[in-house]
This record gives C-alpha cells, structure tokens and sequence, in this order.
C-alpha cells in the first residue's frame, strides 16, 4: 500500500496517535512519518484534526440537521459561488453538491431545533438561488465519522425462543 495512504487510513482511525506508534504500524522510521503528515498538511490533504462528540452525553443542548438544498442556476451563478455563500455561515457544518434529487446536502448545528429552523428560514431559504429546502432534525446518532456511539454496554447476541 502507498504509505500516504496509509497513513491517511491511520490518522482516520485515530489522529492522536504518536509518530512513533504510526510509524511502528507502517515500518516507516518516525521521522518519515513526521515528514508525511507535514506534506500532507502542506498539501491541503488533511485540512485538520477533530473530535467525535457524543453529544448525547453532554449536558448541553445540541441539535443537528441535514438540509436538503435546491438551487435554480443563471449565467452569471454558479454552484461554486453559491457553495461560498453558505460555507460562510458557522452553522454549516458540512456542505457538499450531490447527485439526484436535490443539489446540495448540508449539515446544520445549533443549540435547539429553534435556532436551526430559524438559521435555515432567515438565512438559506431566502438566498436568491435556493428554490426549496427540506430539514431532517437527527434524533439519534449510532455511528459517526466510523465511530459507534453508545455505552458499548448492549448485548449484541440475538434473541433465542424455541
């Protein structure tokens, strides 16, 4: 395998290990290792390092979104133009243009199912381009960015009755 790769694959699973423990799973020395990550960071491949937050957990309200977004295109607009508008606000948290029934998928974050109503109401719903917007509020989370939530306390054997 491509020790970039490879080590991408390893700062996926887990970006707070040591070049040291990268680099006895690669073979690579950990200098080498040191070296890659900062090519890569100088690059642009990896754009940075962040926690999964079982927010469930936390004392603090939290809500978060997926907001469908549909946008009506004209000569002088752009989906790029119109992706740089949006990444714009702090409450989007993810934000890419997709394929089939709508053009855009965002992730939306705020502090109750209020604020992100009104955050999509007030400020995407009347960008001039957006023609429609449609808001999925998650209520659980069981897995995210590969990790599984939850107290790892469920018994995963199956239920038996003769």
């Amino acid at each position: 395998m491509d020790d970039k790769r490879e080590l991408l694959d390893l700062l996926l699973s887990n970006a707070r290990e040591s070049p040291e423990d990268i680099a006895r799973q690669t073979g690579l020395d950990a200098a080498a290792v040191e070296a890659l990550i900062d090519e890569l960071e100088d690059d642009g491949v990896v754009r940075g390092y962040q926690a999964v937050v079982d927010w469930d957990r936390v004392e603090e309200e939290h809500v978060e979104a997926m907001v469908e977004l549909n946008v009506e295109l004209d000569r002088e607009t752009g989906y790029e133009e119109i992706s740089r508008r949006i990444a714009k606000f702090s409450e989007v948290t993810s934000l890419r243009l997709v394929s089939g029934d709508y053009d855009f998928a965002l992730v939306v974050e705020g502090d109750s199912m209020h604020d992100v109503s009104n955050f999509i109401s007030e400020r995407v719903a009347p960008i001039p381009e957006v023609t429609q917007t449609v808001t999925h509020f998650v209520m659980e989370t069981y897995k995210d960015r590969g990790i599984e939530m939850g107290d790892g306390d469920e018994d995963d054997r199956l239920t038996f009755s003769p």
